[in-house]
């Protein structure tokens, strides 16, 4: 029995450590690249360690314009994510907590937006920027991140505030508190572990987002990072090293962003183990 167990930890850690190696090795190649000159790259492409440690590809993609690109992925990635957790929260409260005659109905127009492929939406919302005045700015981002993430936002909250128990609720009107205040000082608090997956999600994917950035954007000004890692490179060659010094530099913030609402995805729900 012994042996038995020894072996299958065995087989479980060289599972493990087989998975590490293949996600990981990518991300490693990533970063040695992106110290290696191009001379290095082109003797030794495929080694893991560069020969001549250089940091002059991190400074070439600032001199590009990486800071313009990098700021305005910032504002609207944050702006959204902060937008779509305020709205997605407060609808999910009354689709979770109260009953209504069109409250499941009303959920399934989210279910029905997850379906919804943003692409039939490019051409209406081309036009409709245009019309607004706001083509080729952050703003013609805003509404279309917001409301292509809100459907599933609100789905996973909707569904994780009908597990939270309805005594602390009730506890709540008895100390005489409004709808307003049971939802800011008890829901709210109580589904920490959620929003931060909806953070996580939401934040992953309008960081990474092309589509909506190419048809709405045109000058460089207003470019999101996605798009100008476009300009990266040339008409007749591509300096690889100075593109994953680029994409180094750009998936910082979403391993920044997934490592702070992990810790508080497992803070949320070691708390909630020990309350009940």
């Amino acid at each position: 029995m012994i042996a038995s167990g020894l072996l299958k930890k065995f087989f479980l850690y060289l599972l493990v450590l087989s998975l590490l190696l293949f996600t990981g090795y990518p991300f490693l190649y990533m970063i040695s690249t992106s110290l290696k000159s191009m001379e290095d790259f082109f003797n030794n492409p495929f080694s893991i360690l560069p020969e001549n440690i250089t940091f002059d590809n991190y400074f070439s993609v600032f001199d590009m314009g990486l800071t313009s690109y990098f700021i305005n992925s910032i504002i609207i990635t944050f702006s959204s994510v902060i937008i779509v957790v305020l709205i997605a929260s407060m609808a999910s409260y009354p689709l979770s907590r109260m009953k209504f005659k069109f409250n499941r109905p009303l959920l399934m127009l989210f279910v029905v937006g997850m379906m919804l492929p943003f692409h039939a939406a490019l051409i209406p919302i081309f036009v409709l920027t245009q019309e607004m005045g706001i083509y080729d700015t952050l703003f013609a981002l805003l509404g279309p991140y917001v409301a292509f993430s809100l459907p599933v936002s609100v789905f996973i909250l909707t569904q994780f505030m009908e597990e939270v128990p309805k005594e602390l609720e009730e506890a709540a009107e008895v100390d005489g508190a409004s709808h307003w205040k049971k939802f800011w000082k008890v829901l709210f608090p109580n589904t920490i572990p959620a929003i931060s997956t909806v953070v996580i999600y939401n934040f992953v994917f309008l960081w990474t987002e092309f589509i909506f950035a190419l048809v709405l954007i045109s000058s460089p000004s207003s470019m999101t990072l996605p798009l100008g890692l476009r300009d990266f490179h040339g008409e007749f060659s591509v300096d690889v090293p100075g593109i994953m010094a680029a994409l180094t530099l750009a998936s910082l913030p979403v391993i920044l962003v997934y490592l702070f609402a992990q810790k508080r995805v497992e803070k949320g729900l070691a708390g909630g183990a020990v309350k009940g």
